[in-house]
């Protein structure tokens, strides 16, 4: 059997895809009399696009479109004209809901005229490979893309058999795509390691796939569903990716000097904090969120053979949330390797500086510790498990050790309230040193969150977020089904808190590049070097007990915890001069107050900034 496995845009430029490097291995594995071929239809994009454009619409393009508009929609747009036979599909209701948002679509209104020419010349590459089945992997924009071409290729080639599969197949999702659009022969949903291989066992055989669970398949007219299993796969069951083909592909396209190629890997799937306490706004991990690891040792030799075989020192993990004991038996074997790798993860904010000191020891560079929010009280409503103290030593620790930290400030939590805020917000500007957020914003209702399941957490009402209406020409029902993202009446705060809460952390963005507040020591003295934006020029100089304070609050601590350390250390410190203290060094900036606990705010060392934006494809 011939099969062609297709990841359309917008997949990242600047990655392979995971998805197609381990279907690749998995079909080879269970089948090796198969013939299995890629197509990276991302790539192939912005080929096309530079090419036909006469270099007006670059790479870079696809990124802003592709990732920075993915809660609009953009990305299915481009591509929804050519599913619906018109060019002009959605461009007024597009129109009208950029205008009430006030977001930019010039450059996805440039893309679309060449999206039909793009399609019908995709058909005709996967076509000259001659596949028996054609496997499609789409997560969040890659739906109409991928649809767009499964029609071209059905109506071209009747007799073959196109499958989807991904994160955006996951439960309901799946069914809907498979009963409104009847050119997709099958659907895969949920992990594809046992269920994919047992789908092409069929097809050889022509049986009906009844046993494969999950799957969608067409009982004549009738689109019929299997239940769905609670079986996940085992990490020894998940192979290392082979990522050959898009090796090939990229070494081959104009559009390589455009990006900085990294590497994929995967050490683990679903969520060990979300197996006890699955955070309420958080729709990841639909039907998995057992967590599962490959031990570090198998996780090394799987990174180490693709950095030999690919020469890229550039990884990103795209696990949810990394195995803590990785910090014993992988973190420490890339450390002492010796190799300059580029780790790039996601992790809890709750991590020791000892265990952040390891990650940077490592080489990872980048983190994603989902701070999500530096109030503790929203953060309970969030079931985040950590306080807004913890939040903010996690990003000093991560400035102390030259970890770039990306996290999103999250509002809009039933109920919180203005008081929740207004604390965290007004001490924001001494935070300008620290890494800010990529911008506050609102929550989106998202699909098998908790917010979604459980109506009763606030969310009572809810409907396809508007931006669907744009991509899809489906009844309300059906989209119901289809989408992954909701709206509904907001909740928390707004007004003017909403707009102060914006406006502190835009100044948070402004400020960063050119603010430091550094400790420095000069014999008995420990000094505090503030040249933050907003504030004057200044070194404060700390001797005695008011030098061990500021080092004791590094770790976070209420005032009589303090004053107890402080005894056993020897100083005999009376509580009144404590709390003056305390509150003199509060108001210049040098503490942080979440509730009764204090937290230090200089740093060790002076940081490396680079501008923002700095790398991004052009």
């Amino acid at each position: 059997m011939r099969v062609h496995l297709v990841t359309m845009p917008w997949h990242p430029l600047d990655l392979p895809s995971l998805q197609l490097g381990l279907l690749n291995r998995i079909v080879r594995q269970a089948r090796p009399a198969d013939r299995v071929t890629e197509f990276h239809g991302s790539l192939r994009w912005a080929e096309f696009l530079l090419e036909r454009s006469g270099g007006r619409l670059r790479p870079g393009d696809c990124v802003a479109v592709g990732s920075d508009g993915i809660f609009h929609g953009l990305g299915d747009w481009v591509f929804s004209g050519v599913l619906y036979d018109d060019p002009g599909w959605g461009l007024a209701r597009l129109r009208d809901y950029a205008a009430d948002r006030d977001v930019l679509i010039d450059t996805a209104v440039a893309m679309r005229p060449y999206a039909a020419e793009f399609v019908a010349a995709c058909a005709t590459e996967v076509l000259a490979a001659e596949p028996d089945v054609v496997g499609f992997t789409t997560t969040f924009m890659q739906n109409v893309p991928s649809l767009a071409l499964a029609r071209e290729l059905k109506c071209r080639k009747p007799e073959l058999t196109v499958v989807l599969g991904g994160g955006n197949c996951e439960g309901p999702m799946g069914h809907a795509l498979h009963r409104n659009h009847p050119f997709v022969d099958h659907v895969v949903r949920g992990e594809a390691e046992y269920a994919f291989p047992a789908l092409l066992r069929h097809l050889d055989e022509g049986t009906v796939p009844v046993d494969v669970p999950g799957l969608c398949w067409w009982d004549g007219h009738i689109s019929r569903a299997n239940t769905e299993t609670r079986r996940t796969v085992a990490p020894a069951d998940i192979p290392s990716p082979d990522y050959d083909q898009w090796q090939a592909a990229l070494d081959a396209s104009p559009v390589q000097e455009y990006v900085h190629p990294k590497l994929v890997v995967e050490g683990a799937r679903g969520c060990w904090w979300g197996e006890k306490h699955h955070c309420t706004f958080c729709g990841l991990n639909g039907s998995a969120m057992a967590f599962r690891a490959k031990p570090g040792e198998r996780l090394w030799e799987e990174i180490g053979r693709l950095v030999r075989r690919h020469r890229l020192l550039d990884v990103v993990t795209v696990d949810n949330i990394i195995d803590m004991a990785y910090f014993r038996d992988f973190l420490p074997r890339v450390a002492g390797s010796g190799w300059d790798l580029r780790l790039h993860y996601e992790v809890k904010s709750n991590l020791t500086p000892g265990q952040l000191r390891l990650l940077g020891e490592s080489g990872t560079v980048h983190i994603q510790p989902g701070i999500e929010s530096l109030g503790s009280r929203v953060l309970d409503l969030m079931d985040k498990g950590v306080t807004g103290a913890r939040n903010v030593r996690t990003l000093r620790e991560c400035e102390n050790h030259a970890l770039t930290c990306s996290w999103n400030l999250l509002y809009g939590f039933p109920g919180e309230t203005a008081d929740d805020y207004t604390p965290v917000i007004d001490q924001l500007p001494a935070l300008v040193h620290l890494q800010p957020p990529s911008g506050a914003h609102r929550i989106q209702l998202e699909r098998f969150s908790p917010h979604f399941t459980d109506p009763a957490l606030g969310f009572g009402k809810r409907r396809p977020a508007e931006l669907y209406q744009h991509v899809y020409d489906l009844p309300a029902d059906e989209l119901t089904d289809l989408v992954y993202l909701f709206d509904s009446e907001d909740a928390g705060i707004t007004g003017p808190v909403e707009q102060w809460l914006k406006d502190a952390v835009a100044a948070w963005r402004a400020g960063h590049a050119d603010s430091r507040l550094l400790f420095e020591e000069a014999g008995e003295e420990l000094l505090v070097v503030d040249r933050r934006c907003g504030r004057p020029p200044a070194t404060h100089r700390f001797t005695g007990w008011q030098a061990e304070a500021l080092r004791r609050l590094e770790d976070g601590r209420t005032v009589p915890a303090l004053h107890r350390l402080l005894a056993a250390g020897g100083h005999d410190v009376p509580a009144d001069a404590l709390d003056a203290w305390i509150r003199h060094a509060l108001s210049l900036g040098l503490l942080f107050r979440d509730g009764l606990t204090y937290v230090s705010l200089p740093t060790w060392g002076e940081p490396v900034r680079l501008p923002e934006g700095a790398g991004a494809a052009g």
